[in-house]
């Protein structure tokens, strides 16, 4: 191959054939049949060695000859430019793997086991909206305390208080979990604690009031609505699960002759599988629903598909039909409804817990407990079934398991 050690000029690049052209102190341009490459031979330890600068045109003259004198400085100070390049390279590959972007979504697939899709779905939304654009490109071990108030502050400016401080929440735990795997050092977002506007608490509407829970059960009684919807209004506050478990409940979930709904793993909030006992009243419902969608999957389908459950507003706009605003009752009330007075009835707190599927943080207590509560809570459901009755039909003394209660 033909070569040469005059200086370099633009000109004499463009005419360069195949070869290495010098251009001085270890600097030369090897022409290919693919390229035009920047070498520069140099030699640490005895040893002669080569490093690549880069390709023209994008590395033009100039810069090649700055990236060579920067090499040949190292070398001055005894150090291999060769090794320093593929150190610095390293260095930028973890930096690549290790940005809050990345590790969140390794947090994220770390969670999908043992999150509800649901909140799955929520904590994704934060992170791709409020928090990805402004920090997922930032190495996590780099962020700090002030950044973090920024990117806070930033959604606090919307007046969403509330959904700053669980996006700081759930930063948190990201930081955390690179700090389990060594990939950070500290949680910025603890220095935060005080540092943004209070979030004002609001309680999920819920009608509670006795003679307000009759009024509700004549007007969904009296609902002249879809035939499911309906079905859904009436079986809701008969087993108070969570709107998303109601919604999708499946008939392959139910066993009608044994009176128990199994709700699945992968549906429930916690994580593990949950088990409803069906009072008759309940029963009832089901089986006057079965004709009109027990051939399908969902006991309460879509009206537009029978493919898909009922949407998540179904329910409320049902309420909000019948005169009920967000302020006063919502989907999620019943729940509210049924521990408020089933606690004031004097039900035992850990079996109303049970029955509301809420977690139970010592697992040896818990395990204990799905057992030994299970004819508690049918004996429960079945006083709540009868209480409900009795207050539809305009407030009647009931039995409700463990006292007589007057409306």
């Amino acid at each position: 191959m033909a070569s040469d050690t005059g200086k370099l000029t633009v000109l004499r690049i463009k005419a360069a054939k195949a070869g290495k052209h010098f251009d001085g102190g270890g600097l030369f341009l090897h022409v290919t049949g693919v390229g035009r490459y920047w070498r520069m031979k140099y030699r640490h330890s005895g040893k002669e060695k080569l490093l690549a600068l880069g390709v023209f045109p994008e590395v033009n003259l100039s810069e090649a000859r700055q990236r060579r004198d920067a090499a040949r400085a190292q070398l001055r100070d005894g150090n291999d430019p060769g090794v320093a390049k593929r150190e610095r390279k390293i260095t930028l590959t973890e930096v690549a793997a290790n940005t809050f972007a990345a590790i969140a979504e390794e947090w994220l697939k770390k969670q999908k086991p043992r999150m509800a899709a649901a909140t799955l779905e929520k904590a994704r939304w934060t992170l791709d909206d409020l928090v990805l654009p402004w920090i997922g490109n930032r190495p996590i071990a780099e962020i700090d305390p002030p950044e973090m108030l920024k990117l806070l502050q930033r959604i606090e400016e919307r007046g969403a208080h509330e959904t700053a401080h669980r996006t700081k929440q759930r930063c948190g735990q990201i930081f955390r979990y690179a700090i389990a795997t060594h990939r950070a050092t500290r949680d910025p977002t603890a220095d935060l604690r005080g540092a943004l506007t209070p979030a004002k608490v609001t309680h999920r509407a819920a009608v509670t009031d006795p003679a307000k829970v009759g009024e509700l059960l004549r007007a969904i009684d009296g609902y002249t609505g879809s035939f499911v919807v309906r079905s859904a209004l009436k079986l809701a506050p008969l087993v108070f699960a969570r709107p998303g478990e109601l919604r999708q409940a499946e008939w392959s979930e139910i066993d009608l002759d044994g009176a128990l709904w199994r709700i699945p793993a992968g549906k429930m909030k916690m994580r593990e599988e949950h088990t409803v006992p069906l009072p008759p009243q309940a029963v009832a419902v089901l089986r006057e629903l079965q004709p009109l969608t027990g051939n399908g999957q969902f006991v309460f389908p879509s009206e537009r598909s029978r493919q898909r459950p009922m949407s998540d507003g179904t329910v409320n706009a049902a309420l909000r039909r019948m005169g009920f605003d967000k302020d006063t009752m919502t989907g999620h009330g019943f729940r509210a409804m049924a521990s408020t007075r089933l606690n004031e009835m004097g039900w035992s707190p850990d079996v109303i817990e049970r029955q509301l599927a809420h977690a139970e943080r010592n697992k040896v207590r818990a395990a204990y407990n799905r057992a030994q509560y299970m004819n508690e809570r049918k004996r429960m459901m079945q006083a709540w079934a009868d209480y409900l009755d009795g207050l539809r039909a305009d407030g009647k003394v009931v039995a409700i398991g463990r006292k007589s209660v007057t409306r």
